[in-house]
């Protein structure tokens, strides 16, 4: 049985929806995101560590002709689920949304690029992964209002430096009024608890308190996490982007990120960042008043990219051998 989840409150960025389906039935654990752009939006993307899993990313390259994208896809699976793309596409042609290559309106190709996280196996079965279905069950579940997050999508199977990973969605508001967010899958080899102190390397504001002893000394025994990991995302504005400058939004998503889990990037790490701007609000006319307007868009994508892998891992609930933080460390999420 395919189950999705949706929603909560709070309208997101005009433009966007958001959709998961999640698989953790018995023998599964495994989930997709979608990230959606019925309208199109200009995309960027930025790939580090050494084994990326990926689609499309090609066409998001400044010098490529593809401008307009309609979706991205999270999703577990390895390289395997990067099948659930093709669910997306083909729930996407029958709505007629999708690149032009003819005079009628349902010859189109919508342009849905997708990263992929390792969690095979973590089910129990090897073959039960993401797939077209999965992937088209997510486009369903999409809607504008806030996500869920924690253990569903493409974070049902994440494990985050020893610790449950999960799916986390942030959201914050330029100095300007541009409005920036970020959706997050953290499934990290490197660690995202400071063994010393026992506090999340990703609460930048000091949030929640700190971790009594007893949770430190239980902390303190973490260590790394899974040996092939990787940690994916989608970075969402308003603003109006070109498409190099989406490019350096995701790029300093990866700093977020860096924030959040470390070490990072290495060599079984597939990290891979996406900006998609839905070209709703103008940056300045005044080269310098732009500079600034864009610099701000910088700093606040890698902010909500540290507090979006802060929301998955404090959502995140104990799957199978994979404890929580909630019930590693009880006592500093007993007040949010």
């Amino acid at each position: 049985m395919t189950s999705v989840a949706g929603t909560s409150l709070v309208t997101m960025i005009d433009g966007f929806e958001i959709g998961h389906c999640t698989r953790d039935e018995p023998g599964w654990l495994t989930g997709t995101t979608v990230v959606l752009c019925r309208d199109g939006a200009m995309g960027g993307v930025d790939v580090r560590g050494g084994g990326p899993g990926t689609r499309e990313t090609d066409l998001l390259d400044p010098v490529t002709m593809i401008e307009q994208v309609h979706a991205v896809v999270l999703t577990g699976g390895s390289a395997y689920g990067l099948a659930a793309a093709d669910g997306v596409m083909a729930g996407l042609e029958a709505e007629h949304i999708g690149f032009p290559v003819g005079s009628l309106a349902h010859q189109v190709v919508p342009i849905v690029p997708a990263a992929v996280i390792f969690d095979l196996n973590r089910g129990g079965e090897f073959a039960n992964r993401p797939d077209a279905e999965t992937g088209r069950a997510a486009l369903e579940a999409a809607t504008s209002t806030d996500p869920a997050q924690g253990c569903v999508g493409a974070g049902t199977g994440a494990v985050a430096g020893g610790i449950k990973g999960g799916f986390g969605y942030a959201e914050t508001v330029t100095a300007q009024g541009y409005r920036v967010a970020a959706a997050v899958a953290v499934n990290a080899a490197g660690g995202v608890v400071d063994l010393g102190t026992g506090r999340l390397h990703s609460d930048r504001t000091h949030s929640l308190p700190d971790p009594t002893e007893e949770e430190r000394t239980a902390l303190a025994g973490l260590g790394g996490g899974a040996s092939f990991a990787t940690t994916i995302g989608v970075i969402m504005t308003d603003a109006t982007l070109t498409k190099a400058q989406a490019s350096k939004v995701a790029q300093v998503g990866h700093d977020g990120m860096a924030r959040a889990i470390r070490p990072l990037h290495g060599m079984t790490d597939g990290d891979t960042v996406f900006c998609l701007a839905s070209q709703r609000k103008p940056l300045p006319d005044h080269p310098a008043e732009r500079l600034f307007a864009i610099n701000d868009l910088l700093a606040a994508g890698a902010d909500a990219f540290t507090d979006a892998c802060f929301n998955a891992i404090t959502s995140a609930g104990s799957r199978g051998e994979w404890v929580s933080w909630s019930d590693l460390a009880p006592s500093t999420v007993a007040l949010r």
